[in-house]
Protein backbone atom coordinates (compact mmCIF):
# COMPACT_ATOMS: atom_id res chain seq x y z
CA UNK A 1 0.00 0.00 0.00
CA UNK A 2 1.03 3.34 -0.96
CA UNK A 3 1.18 5.91 1.76
CA UNK A 4 2.52 8.42 -0.16
CA UNK A 5 0.74 11.18 -1.03
CA UNK A 6 0.05 12.28 -5.07
CA UNK A 7 0.13 15.67 -6.60
CA UNK A 8 -3.60 15.59 -7.11
CA UNK A 9 -4.06 14.26 -3.54
CA UNK A 10 -2.02 17.24 -2.27
CA UNK A 11 -4.29 19.30 -4.15
CA UNK A 12 -6.96 18.05 -2.80
CA UNK A 13 -6.03 18.52 1.26
CA UNK A 14 -5.44 22.17 -0.16
CA UNK A 15 -9.08 22.20 -1.21
CA UNK A 16 -10.46 20.70 1.78
CA UNK A 17 -8.36 22.97 3.97
CA UNK A 18 -9.85 25.89 2.36
CA UNK A 19 -12.80 25.04 2.73
CA UNK A 20 -12.94 24.20 6.36
CA UNK A 21 -11.37 27.36 6.95
CA UNK A 22 -14.57 29.10 6.27
CA UNK A 23 -17.27 26.16 6.89
CA UNK A 24 -15.93 25.39 10.21
CA UNK A 25 -15.22 28.58 12.37
CA UNK A 26 -14.84 29.02 16.45
CA UNK A 27 -18.52 30.22 16.46
CA UNK A 28 -19.81 27.35 14.68
CA UNK A 29 -18.03 24.63 17.02
CA UNK A 30 -19.15 27.11 19.86
CA UNK A 31 -22.94 26.64 18.93
CA UNK A 32 -22.33 22.49 18.19
CA UNK A 33 -20.85 23.04 22.42
CA UNK A 34 -23.95 24.31 23.42
CA UNK A 35 -26.65 21.64 24.77
CA UNK A 36 -29.85 23.99 23.23
CA UNK A 37 -28.32 24.67 20.40
CA UNK A 38 -26.08 21.96 19.30
CA UNK A 39 -28.89 19.52 17.16
CA UNK A 40 -29.45 22.79 14.99
CA UNK A 41 -25.13 23.62 14.79
CA UNK A 42 -25.11 20.15 13.34
CA UNK A 43 -27.76 20.36 10.90
CA UNK A 44 -26.22 23.72 9.87
CA UNK A 45 -23.14 21.64 9.01
CA UNK A 46 -24.27 18.96 7.34
CA UNK A 47 -26.26 21.14 4.75
CA UNK A 48 -22.93 23.55 4.43
CA UNK A 49 -21.30 19.75 3.17
CA UNK A 50 -24.28 18.71 1.10
CA UNK A 51 -23.79 22.32 -0.42
CA UNK A 52 -20.20 21.52 -1.35
CA UNK A 53 -21.38 18.08 -2.32
CA UNK A 54 -19.31 16.29 0.31
CA UNK A 55 -22.09 15.47 2.81
CA UNK A 56 -21.87 11.43 1.47
CA UNK A 57 -18.56 10.39 0.20
CA UNK A 58 -19.41 6.53 0.83
CA UNK A 59 -22.96 6.70 -1.58
CA UNK A 60 -22.83 5.72 -4.58
CA UNK A 61 -22.47 8.95 -7.39
CA UNK A 62 -26.04 7.97 -8.47
CA UNK A 63 -27.45 8.76 -5.68
CA UNK A 64 -25.22 12.03 -4.29
CA UNK A 65 -21.90 10.20 -3.59
CA UNK A 66 -18.76 12.04 -4.50
CA UNK A 67 -16.52 9.41 -6.08
CA UNK A 68 -14.03 10.45 -3.80
CA UNK A 69 -10.95 7.90 -3.79
CA UNK A 70 -9.85 6.06 -0.47
CA UNK A 71 -6.93 8.10 -0.45
CA UNK A 72 -8.91 11.50 -0.43
CA UNK A 73 -12.08 10.17 1.99
CA UNK A 74 -8.92 9.60 4.31
CA UNK A 75 -7.84 13.04 3.64
CA UNK A 76 -10.83 14.81 4.51
CA UNK A 77 -11.59 12.92 7.69
CA UNK A 78 -8.04 14.03 8.69
CA UNK A 79 -8.68 17.61 7.69
CA UNK A 80 -12.61 17.53 9.24
CA UNK A 81 -10.92 16.28 12.68
CA UNK A 82 -7.60 18.57 12.66
CA UNK A 83 -10.00 21.41 12.53
CA UNK A 84 -12.11 20.50 14.93
CA UNK A 85 -15.26 19.66 13.11
CA UNK A 86 -17.92 17.08 13.83
CA UNK A 87 -18.13 13.83 11.91
CA UNK A 88 -22.01 13.63 10.96
CA UNK A 89 -24.36 11.09 12.87
CA UNK A 90 -24.02 7.89 11.56
CA UNK A 91 -27.22 6.75 11.52
CA UNK A 92 -29.08 8.36 8.33
CA UNK A 93 -26.30 9.14 6.25
CA UNK A 94 -23.58 5.80 6.87
CA UNK A 95 -26.04 3.07 8.40
CA UNK A 96 -29.59 3.33 7.02
CA UNK A 97 -28.64 5.03 3.50
CA UNK A 98 -26.57 2.43 2.49
CA UNK A 99 -29.17 -0.08 3.32
CA UNK A 100 -31.66 1.69 1.36
CA UNK A 101 -29.42 2.16 -1.92
CA UNK A 102 -28.36 -1.40 -1.66
CA UNK A 103 -31.75 -3.23 -0.84
CA UNK A 104 -34.53 -0.65 -0.86
CA UNK A 105 -37.03 -0.24 -3.59
CA UNK A 106 -37.29 2.40 -6.24
CA UNK A 107 -39.76 4.29 -4.60
CA UNK A 108 -37.65 3.92 -1.53
CA UNK A 109 -34.54 5.25 -2.63
CA UNK A 110 -36.88 8.24 -4.77
CA UNK A 111 -38.10 8.95 -1.45
CA UNK A 112 -35.79 8.91 1.40
CA UNK A 113 -32.30 9.25 -0.09
CA UNK A 114 -32.79 13.27 -1.10
CA UNK A 115 -34.34 14.03 2.31
CA UNK A 116 -31.23 12.35 4.10
CA UNK A 117 -28.75 14.40 2.09
CA UNK A 118 -30.85 17.89 2.21
CA UNK A 119 -30.86 17.56 6.09
CA UNK A 120 -34.89 17.05 6.28
CA UNK A 121 -35.40 14.06 7.69
CA UNK A 122 -33.57 12.91 11.31
CA UNK A 123 -33.28 9.17 11.98
CA UNK A 124 -32.68 7.06 14.85
CA UNK A 125 -31.67 3.41 15.19
CA UNK A 126 -34.02 0.70 16.74
CA UNK A 127 -31.90 -2.27 17.19
CA UNK A 128 -31.23 -2.62 20.74
CA UNK A 129 -33.99 -3.93 23.47
CA UNK A 130 -34.80 -4.37 27.11
CA UNK A 131 -32.79 -8.05 27.66
CA UNK A 132 -31.46 -7.81 23.95
CA UNK A 133 -28.48 -5.80 23.46
CA UNK A 134 -25.62 -7.56 22.23
CA UNK A 135 -27.26 -10.69 21.55
CA UNK A 136 -29.51 -9.01 19.02
CA UNK A 137 -31.32 -11.64 17.38
CA UNK A 138 -33.31 -12.08 20.73
CA UNK A 139 -35.24 -9.09 19.84
CA UNK A 140 -39.09 -9.06 20.94
CA UNK A 141 -40.79 -6.34 19.21
CA UNK A 142 -43.15 -7.76 17.03
CA UNK A 143 -45.14 -7.35 14.06
CA UNK A 144 -48.04 -8.81 12.65
CA UNK A 145 -49.55 -8.36 9.20
CA UNK A 146 -53.09 -6.88 9.12
CA UNK A 147 -53.64 -6.34 5.34
CA UNK A 148 -51.63 -3.76 4.04
CA UNK A 149 -49.84 -3.03 7.29
CA UNK A 150 -47.59 -4.17 9.87
CA UNK A 151 -48.59 -3.79 13.68
CA UNK A 152 -45.63 -3.10 15.65
CA UNK A 153 -45.67 -3.59 19.50
CA UNK A 154 -42.47 -3.85 21.99
CA UNK A 155 -39.83 -1.51 22.80
CA UNK A 156 -36.55 -0.57 21.97
CA UNK A 157 -33.56 0.93 24.17
CA UNK A 158 -30.46 3.06 23.97
CA UNK A 159 -31.99 5.33 21.24
CA UNK A 160 -29.62 8.15 20.24
CA UNK A 161 -31.57 11.29 19.13
CA UNK A 162 -34.92 9.89 19.05
CA UNK A 163 -36.40 12.94 21.00
CA UNK A 164 -35.39 14.64 17.23
CA UNK A 165 -35.86 12.17 14.62
CA UNK A 166 -38.12 12.12 11.85
CA UNK A 167 -37.88 8.32 11.19
CA UNK A 168 -36.76 5.18 12.61
CA UNK A 169 -35.37 2.40 10.74
CA UNK A 170 -36.19 -0.98 13.62
CA UNK A 171 -35.50 -4.68 13.42
CA UNK A 172 -39.01 -6.43 14.24
CA UNK A 173 -39.69 -9.99 14.99
CA UNK A 174 -42.27 -11.53 12.30
CA UNK A 175 -41.74 -14.98 12.55
CA UNK A 176 -41.02 -17.51 16.08
CA UNK A 177 -40.88 -20.83 14.77
CA UNK A 178 -37.88 -21.45 13.13
CA UNK A 179 -34.57 -19.85 13.91
CA UNK A 180 -34.34 -16.24 15.98
CA UNK A 181 -32.19 -14.86 12.94
CA UNK A 182 -34.10 -16.07 10.16
CA UNK A 183 -37.87 -14.56 11.46
CA UNK A 184 -36.95 -10.93 11.35
CA UNK A 185 -37.96 -7.87 9.00
CA UNK A 186 -36.63 -4.20 8.54
CA UNK A 187 -38.97 -2.00 8.60
CA UNK A 188 -39.00 1.85 8.34
CA UNK A 189 -41.12 3.78 11.00
CA UNK A 190 -42.71 7.43 11.00
CA UNK A 191 -41.94 8.95 14.36
CA UNK A 192 -44.92 10.99 14.22
CA UNK A 193 -47.08 7.56 13.76
CA UNK A 194 -49.71 7.53 16.72
CA UNK A 195 -48.42 4.56 19.41
CA UNK A 196 -44.98 5.61 19.70
CA UNK A 197 -43.68 7.17 22.63
CA UNK A 198 -40.24 8.09 23.61
CA UNK A 199 -38.77 8.49 27.34
CA UNK A 200 -35.78 10.10 27.80
CA UNK A 201 -32.50 8.45 29.72
CA UNK A 202 -30.09 10.76 31.01
CA UNK A 203 -26.88 8.98 31.35
CA UNK A 204 -23.78 9.47 34.01
CA UNK A 205 -21.95 12.42 31.81
CA UNK A 206 -25.06 14.47 32.37
CA UNK A 207 -26.14 14.29 28.76
CA UNK A 208 -29.38 13.45 27.38
CA UNK A 209 -29.09 11.80 24.14
CA UNK A 210 -30.52 8.48 24.93
CA UNK A 211 -34.21 7.40 25.24
CA UNK A 212 -36.73 4.48 25.05
CA UNK A 213 -38.72 4.11 22.21
CA UNK A 214 -41.99 1.98 23.13
CA UNK A 215 -44.05 1.04 20.71
CA UNK A 216 -48.25 0.41 21.31
CA UNK A 217 -50.46 -0.94 18.17
CA UNK A 218 -48.10 0.94 15.92
CA UNK A 219 -49.25 0.85 12.26
CA UNK A 220 -46.76 0.59 9.15
CA UNK A 221 -47.45 0.76 5.82
CA UNK A 222 -45.99 -3.01 3.86
CA UNK A 223 -44.32 -0.48 1.45
CA UNK A 224 -41.85 0.95 4.14
CA UNK A 225 -40.44 -2.80 4.78
CA UNK A 226 -36.81 -3.14 3.62
CA UNK A 227 -36.77 -6.44 1.42
CA UNK A 228 -38.32 -9.61 1.98
CA UNK A 229 -40.36 -10.13 5.48
CA UNK A 230 -38.45 -12.02 7.83
CA UNK A 231 -35.01 -11.33 5.56
CA UNK A 232 -34.11 -8.29 8.11
CA UNK A 233 -31.36 -9.69 9.64
CA UNK A 234 -29.21 -10.43 6.41
CA UNK A 235 -29.79 -6.24 5.94
CA UNK A 236 -29.09 -5.59 9.58
CA UNK A 237 -25.37 -7.08 9.78
CA UNK A 238 -24.65 -5.05 6.20
CA UNK A 239 -25.70 -2.15 8.47
CA UNK A 240 -23.74 -3.17 11.72
CA UNK A 241 -21.03 -3.44 9.68
CA UNK A 242 -21.05 0.10 8.34
CA UNK A 243 -21.41 0.92 12.15
CA UNK A 244 -18.45 -0.39 13.38
CA UNK A 245 -16.36 0.80 10.78
CA UNK A 246 -17.18 4.35 11.77
CA UNK A 247 -17.01 3.49 15.19
CA UNK A 248 -13.93 3.45 14.91
CA UNK A 249 -12.80 7.15 14.84
CA UNK A 250 -9.65 7.19 13.58
CA UNK A 251 -9.29 10.73 12.29
CA UNK A 252 -10.94 11.92 15.75
CA UNK A 253 -8.66 10.14 18.42
CA UNK A 254 -5.70 11.61 16.70
CA UNK A 255 -7.00 15.31 16.71
CA UNK A 256 -7.47 14.13 20.74
CA UNK A 257 -4.14 13.05 21.55
CA UNK A 258 -2.22 16.39 19.58
CA UNK A 259 -4.52 18.39 22.28
CA UNK A 260 -3.14 15.97 24.81
CA UNK A 261 0.49 17.10 23.72
CA UNK A 262 -0.16 20.24 23.84
CA UNK A 263 -1.93 20.64 27.16
CA UNK A 264 0.52 18.41 28.93
CA UNK A 265 3.56 20.75 27.70
CA UNK A 266 1.86 23.32 29.11
CA UNK A 267 1.31 22.23 32.29
CA UNK A 268 3.99 22.29 34.61
CA UNK A 269 4.60 21.52 38.36
CA UNK A 270 8.07 22.03 40.01
CA UNK A 271 9.42 23.64 37.14
CA UNK A 272 8.96 20.47 34.32
CA UNK A 273 5.81 19.62 32.19
CA UNK A 274 3.49 16.77 32.28
CA UNK A 275 5.03 16.38 28.78
CA UNK A 276 8.25 15.72 31.04
CA UNK A 277 7.15 12.90 33.10
CA UNK A 278 8.32 9.77 31.99
CA UNK A 279 5.87 7.18 32.42
CA UNK A 280 3.77 10.02 30.82
CA UNK A 281 5.40 9.86 27.86
CA UNK A 282 5.29 6.20 27.70
CA UNK A 283 1.49 6.10 27.85
CA UNK A 284 1.06 8.94 25.62
CA UNK A 285 3.59 7.20 23.05
CA UNK A 286 1.83 3.45 23.58
CA UNK A 287 -1.71 4.96 22.44
CA UNK A 288 0.09 6.77 19.18
CA UNK A 289 1.62 3.56 18.22
CA UNK A 290 -1.90 1.89 18.80
CA UNK A 291 -3.37 4.75 16.64
CA UNK A 292 -0.86 4.20 13.93
CA UNK A 293 -1.35 0.73 13.70
CA UNK A 294 -5.61 1.14 13.81
CA UNK A 295 -5.27 4.02 10.87
CA UNK A 296 -3.59 1.42 8.65
CA UNK A 297 -6.16 -1.03 9.20
CA UNK A 298 -8.51 1.06 8.67
CA UNK A 299 -6.95 2.37 5.08
CA UNK A 300 -6.92 -1.30 4.21
CA UNK A 301 -10.56 -1.71 4.61
CA UNK A 302 -11.21 1.61 3.02
CA UNK A 303 -9.14 0.46 -0.16
CA UNK A 304 -11.07 -3.06 -0.02
CA UNK A 305 -14.64 -0.94 -0.40
CA UNK A 306 -13.25 0.85 -2.98
CA UNK A 307 -12.21 -1.96 -4.81
CA UNK A 308 -16.22 -2.86 -4.26
CA UNK A 309 -15.76 -5.21 -1.25
CA UNK A 310 -17.92 -4.38 1.82
CA UNK A 311 -16.77 -4.29 4.94
CA UNK A 312 -16.52 -7.53 6.68
CA UNK A 313 -15.03 -8.96 9.77
CA UNK A 314 -12.46 -6.61 9.60
CA UNK A 315 -14.92 -4.15 10.58
CA UNK A 316 -15.48 -5.83 13.85
CA UNK A 317 -11.54 -5.15 14.81
CA UNK A 318 -11.70 -1.94 13.58
CA UNK A 319 -14.73 -1.38 16.80
CA UNK A 320 -12.40 -3.47 18.83
CA UNK A 321 -9.27 -1.45 18.65
CA UNK A 322 -10.93 1.71 17.78
CA UNK A 323 -13.08 1.85 21.26
CA UNK A 324 -9.97 0.39 23.25
CA UNK A 325 -7.62 3.55 21.39
CA UNK A 326 -10.78 5.88 22.26
CA UNK A 327 -10.88 5.04 25.75
CA UNK A 328 -7.28 5.24 26.69
CA UNK A 329 -6.81 9.16 25.09
CA UNK A 330 -9.85 9.64 27.29
CA UNK A 331 -8.11 8.29 30.18
CA UNK A 332 -4.90 10.68 29.59
CA UNK A 333 -7.33 13.83 28.74
CA UNK A 334 -9.04 13.59 31.96
CA UNK A 335 -5.50 13.01 33.71
CA UNK A 336 -4.33 15.71 32.12
CA UNK A 337 -7.55 18.15 33.53
CA UNK A 338 -6.16 16.76 36.71
CA UNK A 339 -2.76 16.96 36.63
CA UNK A 340 -1.73 18.92 40.13
CA UNK A 341 -4.98 21.33 39.80
CA UNK A 342 -7.50 19.28 40.48
CA UNK A 343 -8.90 21.53 43.42
CA UNK A 344 -9.04 25.16 40.55
CA UNK A 345 -12.42 25.64 38.92
CA UNK A 346 -11.55 26.52 35.37
CA UNK A 347 -14.01 28.75 32.84
CA UNK A 348 -16.00 26.79 32.76
CA UNK A 349 -16.65 27.11 36.14
CA UNK A 350 -16.02 23.17 36.45
CA UNK A 351 -13.00 21.11 38.26
CA UNK A 352 -9.82 21.59 36.80
CA UNK A 353 -9.14 23.19 33.13
CA UNK A 354 -11.29 25.02 31.04
CA UNK A 355 -11.48 21.68 29.09
CA UNK A 356 -12.20 19.36 32.24
CA UNK A 357 -15.59 19.62 31.99
CA UNK A 358 -14.98 18.40 28.33
CA UNK A 359 -12.70 15.73 29.47
CA UNK A 360 -15.19 14.40 32.01
CA UNK A 361 -18.43 14.12 30.07
CA UNK A 362 -15.75 12.44 27.06
CA UNK A 363 -14.51 10.31 30.10
CA UNK A 364 -17.79 9.12 31.33
CA UNK A 365 -19.92 8.54 27.92
CA UNK A 366 -16.52 6.47 26.38
CA UNK A 367 -17.43 3.85 29.02
CA UNK A 368 -19.57 3.03 26.53
CA UNK A 369 -17.82 2.74 23.51
CA UNK A 370 -17.25 -1.00 24.08
CA UNK A 371 -20.59 -2.10 24.71
CA UNK A 372 -22.31 0.18 21.65
CA UNK A 373 -22.74 -1.13 18.84
CA UNK A 374 -22.09 -4.73 19.72
CA UNK A 375 -20.10 -5.43 22.85
CA UNK A 376 -16.17 -5.71 22.31
CA UNK A 377 -16.55 -8.99 23.51
CA UNK A 378 -18.86 -10.17 20.58
CA UNK A 379 -16.48 -8.81 18.21
CA UNK A 380 -13.75 -10.47 19.21
CA UNK A 381 -16.04 -14.25 19.25
CA UNK A 382 -17.22 -12.87 15.59
CA UNK A 383 -13.40 -12.55 14.90
CA UNK A 384 -12.84 -16.09 16.35
CA UNK A 385 -15.58 -18.04 14.31
CA UNK A 386 -14.64 -16.18 10.69
CA UNK A 387 -10.54 -15.47 11.22
CA UNK A 388 -9.73 -17.73 13.15
CA UNK A 389 -12.28 -20.50 12.18
CA UNK A 390 -13.05 -21.61 15.92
Amino acid sequence: MDTNFSAEDLAFRDEVVAFLETAWTDEHEAHLRDPQAGMQAIIDWQKRLHARGWLAPGWPVEYGGTDWTTTQSFIFETERATAGAPDVPPFALKMVAPVIYTYGSDEQKQRFLPRILSSEDWWCQGYSEPGAGSDLASLKTKAELDGDEYVVNGAKIWTTYAQYADWIFCLVRTDSSGRKQAGITFLLIDMKSPGITVNPIETIDGVYSLNEVLFDNVRVPVENRIGEQDQGWTYAKALLAHERTAIAGVADSRRHLGEIRELARQEVSGGRALLEDPAFQARLSSVEIELMALEYTELRVLAAMAEGSGPGVESSLLKIKGTEVQQSVQQLRIDVAGYYCGVIAGESGDIGHSFGSEARRAYMYGRASTIYGGSNEVQKNITAKFVLGL
